[in-house]
């Protein structure tokens, strides 16, 4: 079984913002000594972040926060009910988007809860014997941590790496960078040694821990404008492999049952929000599978209840290779990466464009402009595409054309409450 239905007394322990001076405790919930003291609570700590990041159990996860919040901005989604009033909030953005916004506010607290329960798993793994037993621990922390603080700083300029009574605040650049080498330590650390059978009957399988590891690392990179160690792990990945948020009755999938189930909350948008020399062939096998809705109103990754989200997409990487190429100037390889996006009717996840190759200006700007236009596509309410749109210099907020609402987000006025080192917030 996939998803347990452990009581996640792990994020109890920590349920308001992290970084923020208050402590927020359970009286009846196990103190941090008994949780991480053992194989057993360390396991179970492991289970606890993953339903945390993932499933809409204790709190709304991270995973629907960044996705609904990105697409908001960006115009992937749209706003079905005004009365919705914190996610019109976003999908207004400018002076609109309020510190006291019910998304971010959620967004920001789960995500720094993940942060801080993964960072104790990290500092309490000596107590595990088995050396695998503990480098599979160790790796799924690292994993989450840097998966916290990554997609944090896709939305705020500054993020607190540690979490703690008055936390300080790293630059983007720094948390890219953290995220990036937490991912490449823990690849090293478990090699090609996959996890003991007894951690994965009671954490999952689903997830590819070491292609994953590789796969966000790439991602991160990218991110950060260090292309070639981008390029060097995208490449590394197995394109072959799956890896998953799992999701069944019990643990649903969180997008589909709070929001497209309904026609009340929000929904996805034609042609993927893409417009003008950004819109899609009309054959593009992409529309069909993330845009044409099914009896029950999901689609893409988000059909129905135990519809998996891909952690990351072949697509992904192969665009990663692409960018960076570009990046370099080192043209023909980068259309060679693009045209394997562009003409694939079928990957892991059965998803394709099947379109020509590409025949474009054989320019930077050019490639570049159609690798954005991919990402869009291919990677359509995957949570990224407000990082993508400010890395490819799309217009933004007070621009002509602008593609997206927000720049960064402000930050939540329960963290200014509470952290006197909270930045100023952004002007958009």
């Amino acid at each position: 079984m996939h998803m347990k239905k452990y009581i996640l007394f792990l994020t109890v322990l920590t349920m308001g913002m992290v970084s923020c001076k208050k402590d927020y405790t359970n009286p009846n919930a196990p103190t941090d000594s008994q949780v991480f003291s053992s194989v057993d609570g360390l396991t179970k700590a492991v289970v606890g972040i993953k339903q945390r990041w993932a499933v809409n159990g204790v709190g709304v996860s991270s995973l629907y926060q960044a996705i609904s919040a990105a697409g908001l901005s960006t115009g992937e989604l749209t706003v079905l009910n005004a009365g919705n009033a914190d996610l019109a909030q976003l999908q207004n953005g400018g002076t609109n988007l309020a510190p006291n916004n019910g998304v971010l506010n959620s967004f920001w607290t789960t995500a720094n809860i993940v942060n801080s329960e993964a960072t104790k798993i990290i500092a309490n793994v000596s107590v595990i014997s088995d050396v695998n037993y503990r480098n599979a621990v160790q790796a799924y922390a690292h994993l989450y941590k840097a998966l916290a603080i990554g997609t944090m700083a896709q939305f705020w300029e500054r993020v607190p790496v540690t979490t703690g009574a008055n936390a300080t605040y790293s630059t983007r650049a720094e948390v890219l960078a953290a995220a990036a080498k937490l991912l490449d330590d823990a690849a090293a650390l478990i090699g090609t040694t996959p996890p003991p059978a007894a951690f994965l009957s009671q954490v999952g399988s689903e997830i590819d821990v070491r292609n994953t590891l590789i796969a966000l690392a790439a991602r991160f990179y990218i991110m950060s404008g260090a292309n070639d160690l981008a390029l060097a792990r995208a490449s590394a990945v197995n394109l072959a492999s799956r890896s998953v948020y799992f999701y069944n009755t019990l643990n649903p999938n969180p997008v589909y049952r709070t929001s497209l189930i309904t026609n009340n909350v929000y929904g996805i948008v034609a042609n993927f929000g893409l417009t003008g020399a950004l819109a899609p062939a009309s054959n593009d096998g992409r529309i069909p599978f993330y845009v044409v809705r099914n009896a029950t109103n999901g689609s893409g990754f988000f059909r129905d209840d135990a519809t998996a989200i891909p952690i990351f997409l072949p697509g992904e990487m192969l665009l990663i290779q692409a960018e960076a190429h570009a990046r370099a100037n080192n043209l023909a390889s980068a259309v060679t990466a693009l045209n394997q996006v562009l003409t694939k009717t079928t990957d892991a996840f059965s998803l394709g464009a099947a379109q020509p190759a590409y025949n474009g200006a054989n320019t930077r700007e050019a490639i570049l402009l159609e690798i954005y236009r991919n990402r869009c596509m291919e990677l359509y309410m995957s949570g990224m595409k407000l990082e993508d749109s400010r890395r490819f210099g799309r217009p933004g907020p007070g621009q002509t054309g602008a593609e997206r609402t927000r720049n960064f987000y402000p930050y939540p006025q329960q963290e200014r409450d509470g952290n006197p080192n909270t930045p100023s917030d952004p002007a958009n």
